[in-house]
């Protein structure tokens, strides 16, 4: 008995949190392969981009519950989310066109790519926090939970419980369908493939006719629907707030280039690589070591490796670790 309160705390304080956060980096990380492998360029803006798309579906969000509008059990986010995508597309394909363009016609080197995204960045950072504010804004309505605390001790007889919040559910759900479609498209159509062979060898692209502006937009398209998705389901399971989106840059990167910058697949991969790891060097093991320890072994302390505050040094240092050791990542994708 006391073997399975410890599975049910493990998974519901480190594998359900994990697999959603997992989730959530791994679209905010292909957002940032997907730039990096076809444009060229490591972009920056890609956390405040996601912070844009948010604040454009949390807008429409609210006027939709003013309005009365709902999803029913679930979050009335989903609804606005369509909305989000489309001010998102628009805001990124307006900034490649006032701004990349210029330095794509110069053939910048990548460096001042990165250097420009940067000042992007601080704009869309300081514009989100004009218009919606500096502070958590929480915006999930709906049923709260598949399945809750009091539920599933009662299911069970268990003294641990075990609650899976609605918007963790979504979270992964949503990420695979999204996944799936994003993989169709890329080895399936004939823009994905146009796409694929822009990103393997330009030169050899152009010269069989494939026209670079379009998937230059396209990519740009697929970018703003990949960081509206992971930001709102970001909001959803947790909360909005501006510079929150600005600090999770560090994680979503690291979960690229941990993958594989370029690779789609080793975007997924690090997502969850880096989830995990955070999630279980933060987490107090306490309660797990209880249930498993005879009595005189069970610790006084935590069992703490490292406090929540820390989670983000967590992704620093695997960042640093790969760097070091394979700057091509899991799955091989492109130097840095």
């Amino acid at each position: 008995m006391d073997f399975l309160n410890a599975i049910v705390a493990l998974s519901n304080f480190v594998l359900v949190p994990a697999i959603a956060y997992g989730s959530q980096l791994a679209l905010g990380a292909l957002g940032v392969t997907l730039i990096y492998g076809i444009l060229r360029f490591s972009n920056f803006a890609h956390g405040d981009t996601m912070a844009f798309g948010t604040m454009v579906t949390i807008l429409f969000t609210w006027w939709f519950q003013s309005m009365r509008i709902s999803a029913g059990p679930l979050p009335t986010a989903l609804l606005a989310l369509p909305f989000g995508i489309a001010g998102c597309a628009l805001l990124v394909l307006f900034t490649d066109r006032a701004v990349y363009k210029f330095y794509r016609a110069q053939k910048a080197k990548p460096v001042i790519f990165v250097i420009v995204s940067l000042g992007v960045m601080f704009i869309m950072n300081g514009l989100v926090r004009f218009i919606i504010g500096v502070d958590d804004q929480r915006f999930a309505d709906g049923e709260r939970f598949i399945i809750s605390v009091r539920t599933f001790k009662e299911m069970t007889g268990l003294d641990e419980g075990l609650a899976i919040k609605t918007t963790q559910g979504i979270t992964v759900v949503t990420a695979v369908i999204v996944v799936a479609l994003l993989f169709y498209f890329l080895n399936r159509t004939r823009t994905g493939k146009s796409m694929r062979a822009y990103s393997d060898n330009e030169d050899l692209a152009l010269l069989s006719g494939i026209n670079p502006e379009r998937v230059v937009m396209v990519t740009w398209l697929i970018v703003a629907a990949l960081a509206t998705i992971a930001g709102v389901l970001y909001g959803l399971d947790k909360s909005f707030k501006p510079f929150v989106y600005f600090q999770l840059l560090l994680p979503i990167f690291a979960a690229a280039i941990v993958g594989g910058l370029g690779n789609p697949l080793g975007a997924i991969a690090g997502g969850f690589t880096i989830a995990f790891s955070e999630v279980t060097i933060t987490y107090a093991w306490k309660k797990v070591a209880v249930y498993l320890l005879p009595e005189s072994l069970e610790p006084s302390g935590l069992v703490q490796l490292l406090s929540t505050d820390y989670k983000f040094a967590v992704s620093f240092v695997i960042l640093l670790i790969v760097l070091l050791i394979k700057p091509t990542g899991l799955f091989a994708g492109k130097s840095v």
